[in-house]
């Protein structure tokens, strides 16, 4: 049997419960530690390479949102979930380009990586057809490096300055602005990265007090990221465990 939505094996489903409970394990100590209900946090299964089978098994285990980050193996693994009568909250949370956005707003519910003005202009255009706004987050530098992916704080750039980013999102009637979302940059440690996003998220929310979401920490680095505020952790190794990438 393969291992699709259909053929879930118990040892996997197995697994994926142990990984599961350790993870809500730690979102709790996490919060605990820093005074926050561990409701106020949203864990995102990162499903990228894992089969359309460990979406099913984790939707049935009570996870609702799932993340992936490559629309040629997202839209796929969307649709047979979906084929499988299972219905979760799909956040893209990996590099978008313009001319995948047409893709990525059939199945996607959140764009977390939303880091242009182009790039909120095309998702704005694909969205049209849908039945509700697209919910984006503004994927945010947190090192303002302009080589690697996320807006800039603190820059008048038209196209990627973080102000001019969530202007044009909260100007366009097919999305909705729900927040930011970030990386640790590669040599920061998480306490530096994420002390620097908390400055940049506070004075984000000034200029957009309804936009509360903040995407941030990875399997290694939640709980300084819950410390620091993030509303929405994305875990794929500690919850799934290692797995060779599919190809």
């Amino acid at each position: 049997m393969s291992d699709t939505a259909a053929t879930v094996r118990p040892d996997r489903r197995a697994e994926l419960a142990n990984g599961l409970a350790r993870v809500r394990g730690r979102i709790a100590d996490a919060c605990a530690a820093a005074g926050r209900d561990a409701a106020e946090v949203t864990m995102i299964a990162v499903t990228k390479t894992y089969p359309a089978g460990d979406v099913v098994a984790l939707a049935g285990l009570g996870v609702v949102d799932m993340g992936e980050n490559r629309d040629q193996e997202a839209a796929p693994k969307a649709a047979e979930v979906a084929a499988a009568g299972v219905t979760p909250r799909w956040h893209f949370i990996g590099q978008l380009q313009r001319n995948k956005c047409r893709s990525v707003v059939r199945y996607a519910d959140v764009v977390q990586s939303v880091d242009s003005v182009r790039l909120a202009g095309a998702l704005a255009a694909a969205a049209a057809g849908r039945d509700r706004p697209l919910d984006v987050l503004v994927q945010v530098s947190i090192d303002a490096d302009p080589a690697r992916g996320g807006a800039l704080p603190d820059a008048a750039d038209r196209d990627r300055g973080l102000g001019a980013v969530a202007a044009a999102v909260a100007g366009a009637e097919t999305l909705r602005l729900g927040g930011l979302m970030a990386v640790a940059p590669l040599g920061w440690e998480p306490e530096r990265a994420f002390a620097r996003l908390a400055e940049v998220a506070s004075r984000f929310r000034a200029e957009h007090p309804a936009a509360t979401a903040l995407s941030a920490g990875m399997s290694g680095d939640l709980e300084t990221a819950i410390g620091y505020g993030a509303t929405h952790v994305r875990v794929g190794s500690a919850l799934l465990g290692m797995r060779p990438t599919l190809r």
